[in-house]
């Protein structure tokens, strides 16, 4: 069910944070007592596998309770051309699995990652600023959950 903030969300438990990409989808996670956010390897669209089966996989696996996902928002809050596709990615989810999902704004989380990423080489770069960028996402959805 896709909430329309955190107030019903889990309390408890693992969450996912996505930041979607069309090239490549950043991923995060946190343990069970939400004290640690976790980058994972980005996943990537298959031949055989969509990015919502995908992130239903890691549900499953996980035993996942909640996923934030970033969605892009112009400066005036509006919704960008990409929300389009985060939105379709959300409604392929909900439909594989039972689970709540709520949306963010990921405004500067790319900013916010790459500097904490530091120094890094070009190719680095592209390899793990997706996932980061999922980590401060769900970062964010970890701090507006514990103000709940």
């Amino acid at each position: 069910m896709l909430l329309p903030d955190f107030k019903d969300f889990p309390v408890k438990g693992r969450v996912l944070g996505v930041d979607w990409g069309a090239k490549r989808t950043g991923i995060a996670i946190t343990d069970e007592s939400r004290q640690m956010v976790f980058v994972r390897p980005v996943i990537n669209p298959e031949k055989n596998k969509t990015i919502p089966q995908q992130i239903a996989d890691l549900v499953k696996n996980e035993k996942v309770v909640g996923v934030v996902f970033g969605i892009p928002l112009h400066g005036d809050g509006t919704e960008s051309e990409t929300a389009t596709f985060v939105r379709t990615c959300v409604d392929e989810l909900l439909n594989i699995v039972d689970i709540p999902v709520c949306l963010l704004d990921e405004y500067l989380t790319s900013t916010v990652a790459q500097e904490s990423m530091g120094r890094v080489r070009r190719d680095d770069i592209k390899q793990k600023l997706d996932s980061e960028s999922a980590r401060v996402i769900l970062e964010n959805a970890i701090s507006m959950i514990k103000r709940q």
